[in-house]
């Protein structure tokens, strides 16, 4: 099981209420959130090895270089009392002070935690998840990921609906059946359509049913540019022009929304899912300092008995 931890912890953050604070009164709700999160997908998929994938570069140099306005939009902006630095992203202000209590949380519990440096947890994960050798889950609410979905190899997305209680199982028919793509065609969509919430233009006058209806007919968006300039190929002139038009966008597009799956793993990283906690006594003050209460309770209860029903022994 592979989490993309930022997309989890934000959504902690937005779906639990800022009342929930530490003894100090500092708002620990994507923390505790989390941590329920982690409790509830050990419960009810008991995974034998767990990643805590993170976000090492969130807007990586070398995607901004092929498409300038790659997530552009959520670069913080100065106000009157701060100046960000350089590329910083846009976080609420009591969401950031609570992601080192995550990490090190993590830790002390003994749950892998890997981010990359100049890559995102999206290609920590991609990577994973391409050198696997069995099944794999990845928890993740950002669909960019459904591109890795691949029946044949037993992976799929788990997508939280509602919390993780509820979870779209995401496998290639869901896909066929909502988007008419497999995981191995997604990618060429969404280049195809763009998304603004990650500053992709797309090409401009197609949208997800065209990018889709056109995949479908040509196979894959390298084949569709073929088309594009095959006076024989059956595309109407808009589309033809649209595509043409967009050649400098699609050269680069597919290298930014598609997932590395070459990210430098350490050799050290052992994804066992613990027991114990690897470090009770830094559990223990972590507990009473931030007031992780029933929250960590319930991750500790769900490790433990992971390992009663023969996984981990």
């Amino acid at each position: 099981m592979l989490l993309d931890s930022a997309s989890l912890y934000f959504r902690a953050y937005f779906g639990v209420p800022d009342s929930v604070r530490s003894p100090q009164g500092e708002p620990v709700n994507a923390v505790r959130g989390l941590l329920d999160f982690i409790a509830r997908l050990v419960a009810d998929h008991a995974p034998e090895e767990l990643v805590a994938c993170m976000d090492a570069d969130w807007r990586p140099q070398w995607r901004v270089d092929l498409i300038p306005s790659y997530k552009t939009h959520r670069l913080a902006q100065p106000t009157e009392d701060t100046t960000p630095a350089p590329g910083e992203e846009e976080i609420p202000d009591t969401l950031s002070p609570q992601v080192p209590v995550i990490t090190a949380v993590l830790d002390a519990l003994g749950i892998a935690r890997l981010g990359v440096p100049d890559y995102e947890a999206d290609d920590v994960i991609g990577t994973l998840t391409t050198r696997a050798t069995g099944p794999v889950d990845v928890v993740t609410g950002d669909r960019d990921l459904f591109q890795l979905v691949d029946d044949a190899r037993g992976v799929r997305v788990l997508y939280p609906i509602k919390g993780v209680g509820t979870l779209q199982l995401t496998d290639d028919a869901l896909l066929m059946e909502k988007y008419a793509v497999t995981g191995a065609q997604y990618a060429d969509m969404a280049a195809l359509r763009g998304d603004p919430s990650d500053g992709l233009p797309g090409v401009p006058g197609i949208g997800e049913k065209t990018a889709a209806k056109l995949i479908t007919q040509f196979g894959d968006l390298a084949a569709i540019q073929a088309a594009a300039l095959d006076p024989s190929a059956k595309l109407t002139p808009t589309q033809r022009k649209r595509i043409a038009d967009a050649t400098g966008y699609l050269a680069v597009a597919p290298k930014v929304v598609q997932v590395a799956t070459d990210v430098p793993i350490p050799a050290d990283l052992d994804p066992t899912l613990p027991r114990e906690p690897r470090d009770p006594q830094a559990l223990h003050d972590l507990a009473a300092r931030w007031g992780l209460g029933s929250s960590l309770t319930r991750v500790l209860d769900a490790l433990a008995q992971n390992g009663k029903n023969g996984k981990n022994a």
